[in-house]
Parts: C-alpha cells; sequence; structure tokens
C-alpha cells in the first residue's frame, strides 16, 4: 500500500488544509507566492505518481482508487477558497467567472457519481484525451490565478483597462476548462446511458 507512488498521491491530500491556509488571505501577496510554489508542487506529484506507478508496474487498488480523488479535491479547494475570496471575479462579468468554476464542481461530482455507479456494474470508463486537456485546463487556470494575487504588479493596459496577466489568463482558461468540462461530462453520461433502465 505504501508504495511511492500512494505516497505522492496522499501527500496532495495531506497537504491541502496548507494550501487552503495559504489561500485564505488574498492581500497576502508572499502567501500567495508560497501557495503557488505548493500547488506546482502538487501538480508536479500528480503527473509522477502515475507515471511512476506504471513504470515500476506497482499500480495498486488503493492508488487507482485516490489519485483521482486527490485531483478532485484540490481542484475544488482551490476553487472554493477563491470564490470565497473574490479571486474568481474579473471586467465586465464580475462575479459571473464563478460560473466556471461551478460547471467544475458539478460536472466532477456527477461524473463521480456515474463511474461509481457503473463500477457497481463492473463497467469501466475510460479517462478520455480530452479529458485529459480538461485537467490540464483546469490546473493552469487554477495556478495563473493563484499566480495572479501573488503578482498584483503583473499588469498590461488593454482595451482602455488596467489587466492582471496571469489572473487574465486563469479566467480565460476557466472557462476553456469549463466548456470542456461540459464535453466531456455529456460523453460519460452518453457511455453511462446504456447501462441504465
Amino acid at each position: 500500500m505504501l508504495t511511492l507512488p500512494n505516497i505522492l498521491t496522499l501527500s496532495r491530500i495531506v497537504t491541502l488544509p496548507l494550501l487552503a491556509f495559504l489561500l485564505w488571505w488574498p492581500r497576502w501577496e508572499f502567501g500567495y507566492g508560497l501557495a503557488f510554489g505548493l500547488y506546482c508542487l502538487m501538480g508536479i506529484t500528480d503527473y509522477f505518481d502515475g507515471y511512476l506507478a506504471r513504470s515500476s508496474g506497482t499500480v495498486s487498488k488503493l492508488g487507482v482508487f485516490l489519485d483521482p480523488i486527490a485531483d478532485k479535491i484540490m481542484i475544488a479547494t482551490v476553487i472554493l477558497v477563491l470564490t470565497a475570496q473574490g479571486i474568481l471575479r474579473g471586467p465586465y462579468v464580475g462575479d459571473a467567472h464563478v460560473i466556471a468554476g461551478l460547471v467544475i464542481l458539478v460536472r466532477e461530482i456527477a461524473v463521480s457519481g456515474l463511474r461509481e455507479f457503473l463500477g457497481g456494474l463492473q463497467v469501466s470508463v475510460p479517462v478520455s484525451r480530452l479529458a485529459k486537456w480538461k485537467t490540464t485546463f483546469q490546473l493552469i487556470s487554477l495556478g495563473a490565478l493563484i499566480l495572479g494575487a501573488a503578482t498584483p504588479w503583473w499588469n498590461v493596459w488593454l482595451g482602455g483597462l488596467e489587466i492582471n496577466v496571469p489572473h487574465t489568463v486563469g479566467l480565460t482558461t476557466l472557462w476553456a476548462a469549463a466548456a470542456l468540462t461540459v464535453v466531456t461530462g455529456w460523453d460519460y453520461l452518453r457511455a453511462g446511458l446504456k447501462y441504465m433502465d
């Protein structure tokens, strides 16, 4: 059970309270800088735990169970804390960026429920390439939003507005992730409908 890949996966879960603590004060630029570094480290462990498990032949049932849960908990934690602290806010549409975060959270919960239902029927739904792109956009968007709060001076003028570069990248990729979330969520639902009476 305590293989290196599983330890890396567990480290992401155990580290989440610290990440949430660092994100709790949006005016604390140093804290957000630390949070960005920690978030990147957690993203790196997300890549390496799967890579190491496959390359060393130590894929375990615990790892298969924990890895997607660790990913979803990390994404949900960051979205919820950034929403609570007003980070998911931008020009023109204000707080409407929260809708993109909500779409992502609803999809993750729905797909988890679908996987649990299909698991009881001994049906496996493989992760699609598009779903991997969705995850990539999610990780980039939330990292960029954290970085934007850590670097409030990283601004440019665009169309008469002073915008923070990483924050704008974060909001843009968050909507891209939300769009991919809807597409991949529908793909999973469509694949699961055939097993429902």
